[in-house]
């Protein structure tokens, strides 16, 4: 999958600068906190799941403390995103999500408008392979704009929320 951003390198500061997005600020906090001990708390893995999106949230809730614990800390320690995979109502979205949040540099946000502003369809179904490809253009894409991960991450979102808005793409 090739995978190529879709505005200036320059702008990706000042679409970022648009973006808003309710809670983030705790967001953020909660992948701070779950960083720096290694894996999430149970009730924080659901808090960040909710925060990305309310569908399927009574799938969520019945990981156990210690299914959470588990899985979070391989993937926090360096397993990425398949153990998180395994959690009960976990998709390649929110599973991205509980990465970025901890290690924003090294992971993106895996939703349609990202993958938009990288200049690629949405898949039929989301694999590995195109995981592993879109986490790439992340990071080499933040290289070369000189900005943190959740910087080139809320320029994305917000770049593609600005093509919707003037009827140029529908993420639904």
């Amino acid at each position: 999958m090739k995978f190529e951003l879709q505005f200036p390198i320059e702008e990706v500061a000042a679409y970022a600068s648009r973006f808003g997005f309710e809670h983030e600020e705790e967001a953020l906090a909660i992948g701070e906190a779950a960083r720096e001990r290694g894996y999430y708390l149970r009730s924080e893995f659901i808090q960040i799941c909710l925060w990305k999106t309310r569908r399927v949230s009574v799938r969520i809730q019945t990981n156990s403390d210690e299914e959470i614990a588990e899985s979070t800390r391989l993937a926090l320690g360096g397993e990425g995103i398949k153990p998180l995979l395994g959690l009960d109502g976990v998709s390649w979205g929110r599973a991205s999500t509980l990465l970025h949040l901890a290690l924003p540099d090294l992971y993106p946000i895996l939703d349609h408008r990202a993958v938009h502003a990288l200049g690629a369809s949405w898949p039929s179904a989301v694999s590995f392979g195109f995981w592993s490809d879109f986490v790439d253009a992340f990071r080499a894409t933040r290289e070369r704009a000189g900005v943190s991960g959740r910087e080139l991450d809320r320029a994305l979102w917000q770049w593609s929320s600005e093509q919707d808005e003037q009827g140029l793409y529908s993420a639904g």
